[in-house]
Parts: C-alpha cells; sequence; structure tokens
C-alpha cells in the first residue's frame, strides 16, 4: 500500500525539478537538516562528519534530482540515505563510534550533587559501551528507535526493511544491552544496599 506522503514527493521532487538551489536549501535542508545529522551523528558518533554526510546526502539528492524516483515517503528516503551514508563512512574509517562527551551531556537530566554527576556519567559510559557492543544493523535500528523516536514502521520503511525484522533486531539489540549492562546494574543496586 502506497504511503499516503507519496503525493507530498511528487510535489516536492516537481519543485526540485523546477527550482534553483535556494529554493532547494528552503524546502527540504531547513525541513529535515537537524534530524538528518542527528541520525547521523547517533550513527557515526562525530558531529563533524554526521555534518558532513548530511550535506553531500543533500548534495548528491540536489545532483541527481532529474532522475530521482522515491517510492517510500521522503522522511523515510532522507533517514535512509543518511544511515547509509553514516555505514558507509564507518565502514570506510573502520572506526568504534565514540559519542562527543557533550553530546552525553546533552542527553543527562540534571543533577544536584557532584556524586550523582559522577555516578550518572558512569551509567553513560556503561549505557554508550553497550551500544558500541551491538552489531551496526542492530545499533542503527536501535539508534532511530531509541534515540530518534521512530516508530518500527517509520524505521522500516527508511532502512528498506520489513516491520518484523526491525522488532527482531530490537529484540537482539535489547537481549544485548541487557546482558551487557545486568553486571553492571547489580553492582550499582549491591552498592545501594
Amino acid at each position: 500500500m502506497p504511503s499516503p506522503e507519496i503525493p507530498e514527493n511528487e510535489r516536492v521532487l516537481r519543485l526540485l525539478q523546477q527550482t534553483d538551489e535556494a529554493k532547494f536549501i528552503e524546502a527540504l535542508f531547513k525541513a529535515h537538516y537537524a534530524a538528518l545529522c542527528r541520525t547521523a551523528f547517533r550513527v557515526v558518533g562525530d558531529r563533524d562528519a554526521a555534518e558532513d554526510l548530511v550535506q553531500d546526502v543533500f548534495v548528491k539528492i540536489w545532483n541527481g534530482r532529474q532522475t530521482l524516483h522515491i517510492t517510500t515517503s521522503l522522511k523515510a528516503y532522507l533517514h535512509r540515505s543518511a544511515v547509509n551514508a553514516s555505514l558507509n563512512y564507518l565502514e570506510k574509517h573502520k572506526r568504534q563510534v565514540n559519542l562527543e562527551p557533550e553530546a552525553l551531556s546533552n542527553l543527562a537530566p540534571a543533577v544536584d550533587s557532584l556524586e550523582e554527576a559522577l555516578s550518572l556519567k558512569e551509567v553513560e559510559a556503561r549505557v554508550e559501551e553497550a551500544i558500541q557492543a551491538l552489531p551496526p544493523a542492530c545499533r542503527t535500528i536501535f539508534v532511530l528507535s531509541r534515540y530518534e523516536a521512530m516508530s518500527y514502521q517509520e524505521i522500516a520503511d527508511a532502512l528498506e526493511l520489513s516491520v518484523k525484522t526491525v522488532e527482531n533486531q530490537m529484540g537482539k539489540a535489547l537481549k544485548t544491552m541487557r546482558h551487557y549492562l545486568k553486571a553492571y546494574v547489580r553492582h550499582l543496586f549491591s552498592a545501594l544496599l
């Protein structure tokens, strides 16, 4: 069943084909850049690289606008493009993702004491280690679900997977995360008691 966004996609594609670069930036770049940067950042862990990757995605779309054909929703297409670019970047650079410290602090709630702050930093570090322990496909799906708040259907559309595959990968990701964090949580609770 076609997505309800397809007619909107066709309108945007016609606009892309009939417009100049400034209108393109207004229509697509401003509307999607920040969300795509967050997605790419959570995959590659480097803010500058994420911004470069998303800019490359937009350049490719702009350069291929005359022959571009999108069969999913525009949002899904853009997210898929950003994820693919990010995974290609990781493969090319053969590196593990290490989130920048300020990114983790932006995700953290305010704390009342130094002890709480240190504990929270340790929890964040353990969660980041657990995320890094995930296979790339699981990590991508986990990040899109938990950090980008995308539904399983949106993830499936963006990654061109079935919803069942997304569910299975999330189950695998959560099981791995639980296993990885189990010893730490047990240690944390024993320290509290």
